[in-house]
């Protein structure tokens, strides 16, 4: 499937609607966790407008969202317009509750929330379709994550409705993402066992996006989604992260957190014990600890040369 060679994006009428917030939001920095990659072919931010496409239960979307006066403007276009917009809210933040969360104790986090009041915790309501994406990201760089991801979307995904800005696709659903032959898989230099991943997730997706939902907690979460084989505490992290917008979700195990963690709040590299003791005073809200310190531009200086990705398709 080829996008450019389908005309019926652009044949779906546009619904629209608007959404005032409670207070302020800083939309590209809450939705921004979406996107993967600047050629994300399901999450595009041209200009003031983000775009997203989008799979409900009615069918695929195409969402345009862009704030003024207070509010945001979504514009929608697909089978599936109608469950776009009732989901814009939680996409702006409505369901996240910063309450009990107090960053004063650290200067860097009480400058950065000062600074930057509109940050809120997106929440697409999607299991699967974050999980599958998060997948293609385990042990990888994010150069080739965003180039599996991209391969895979384009080619099996759905054309997105609407007048997008450039060619968007929808990803497959979970019946799409288990029909992917494995050439294809190898094709986008995703290795075996992420490809396993993602196709044994898809014949569960009902079953765990029920188990995940119906979970009171964070541990719950991870006990119905490491339950999949090739699912470990990580990738359960960033799932919740994007799906839930669970506000303390912490990705033990990523390469770069704890050094940033540690270096933003002691100066210091640490690791992942080290990094979930400095999380420790705002337990429940750690994922927005993490959040203020990537919006805060304290960044470690760099020691060494970038990691070499390792392309297995020339094994």
């Amino acid at each position: 499937m080829t996008l450019a060679a389908d005309p019926a994006p652009r044949t779906w009428p546009v619904r629209e609607s608007a959404y005032r917030p409670r207070g302020p939001l800083d939309l590209p920095a809450t939705l921004g966790v979406l996107g993967r990659g600047p050629r994300d072919p399901t999450f595009v931010q041209n200009g003031p407008v983000l775009w997203l496409t989008l799979r409900t239960a009615a069918g695929i979307a195409t969402l345009a969202l862009r704030t003024g006066s207070g509010e945001v403007r979504a514009s929608t276009w697909g089978p599936g317009a109608d469950a776009a917009l009732a989901l814009v809210p939680a996409l702006c933040g409505a369901l996240d509750d910063p309450d009990g969360f107090d960053p004063s104790s650290h200067p860097l986090l009480a400058a950065t929330a000062q600074r930057r009041p509109g940050i809120r915790l997106t929440r697409t309501g999607a299991v699967f379709d974050a999980l599958a994406g998060v997948v293609l990201e385990q042990k990888v760089t994010g150069l080739q994550a965003y180039g599996a991801w991209r391969s895979l979307v384009t080619r099996f995904g759905d054309p997105a409705p609407g007048p997008t800005p450039r060619p968007m696709a929808v990803a497959p659903d979970a019946a799409g993402w288990r029909r992917i032959p494995s050439w294809a898989w190898h094709r986008a230099g995703v290795e075996p066992p992420q490809s396993r991943a993602v196709v044994h997730a898809a014949g569960r997706a009902a079953g765990i996006e029920r188990a995940v939902h119906a979970a009171p907690d964070g541990p719950a979460r991870d006990r119905a989604l490491t339950s999949l084989p090739g699912i470990g505490l990580w990738t359960s992290a960033e799932t919740r992260i994007r799906a839930l917008g669970d506000p303390d979700a912490v990705s033990v195990g990523d390469y770069h957190l704890p050094h940033e963690v540690g270096f933003a709040l002691t100066g210091h590299r640490t690791d992942d014990a080290g990094m979930l003791e400095l999380l420790a005073p705002w337990a429940g809200h750690r994922q927005r600890v993490v959040r203020l310190i990537r919006m805060s531009g304290a960044l470690e200086p760099r020691r060494g040369p970038r990691l070499a990705p390792e392309d297995h398709r020339r094994r």
